[in-house]
């Protein structure tokens, strides 16, 4: 798709509306007493940024390099992060990648990369109202994964930086090691209930902190 045929659409309105997270509705259904020394701890990172890029690899690599001041992960199956830890480019297939950036950034984002990549064969998908992300942590936080998803989480299996797309439960989620205490869960909004509800259900016997 090239840039003169596609229709950008801001998808935060003007006015700073009051808007709720995928698991709002969840946090206030779950009261959830956290104990004073808990096993898991349990975060959502809410209202963040999420755009898919697809097409060449070479292509996307100077743009994002030119707009993003960041190089597509390269092997298949890692992460690249700024120094600041808070823009990500996962590989997610061999012409797919999902980017994570701060929130209200995702527009302008697509916009400069458009122009960036000008006439290429791309394109660029703002799925950012669509999927949130999870972040596990604590001592027990691989012990639940365990239970939960059927890739193996080992540390020799996965590292730091390795991000997966697998089975959670009978869920899909995009499961990454951001370091070596913590893990995200980058997951669909219509699972995101569900999904909390099971990391509730099986940190329990550790206690988890999920306030």
């Amino acid at each position: 798709m090239s840039n003169a045929s596609a229709r950008e659409f801001n998808t935060v309105p003007a006015g700073n509306p009051g808007v709720e997270s995928p698991l709002a509705w969840s946090y206030r259904q779950q009261k959830v007493s956290s104990p004073a020394s808990a096993g898991v701890v349990l975060r959502e990172k809410a209202l963040l940024g999420h755009m898919v890029l697809r097409g060449g690899a070479i292509v996307l690599d100077e743009a994002v390099r030119q707009v993003l001041g960041m190089s597509l992960p390269a092997k298949p199956n890692t992460i690249t992060r700024d120094e600041a830890g808070e823009r990500s480019i996962q590989w997610i297939s061999p012409d797919e990648w999902l980017v994570i950036v701060p929130g209200g950034e995702e527009f302008d984002l697509e916009h400069r990369l458009r122009e960036s990549l000008g006439d290429a064969h791309f394109s660029i998908v703002n799925v950012s109202g669509g999927q949130t992300v999870l972040m596990l942590a604590g001592d027990h936080a691989r012990e639940v994964l365990m239970k939960t998803v059927s890739f193996d989480v080992h540390p020799s299996a996965f590292p730091v930086g390795k991000g997966v797309t697998t089975i959670f439960a009978k869920a899909t989620v995009v499961l990454r090691r951001a370091s070596e205490t913590e893990w995200e869960l980058v997951i669909r909004r219509s699972f995101a209930d569900y999904c909390y509800r099971w990391l509730l259900d099986a940190a329990s016997e550790y206690g988890v902190d999920s306030q």
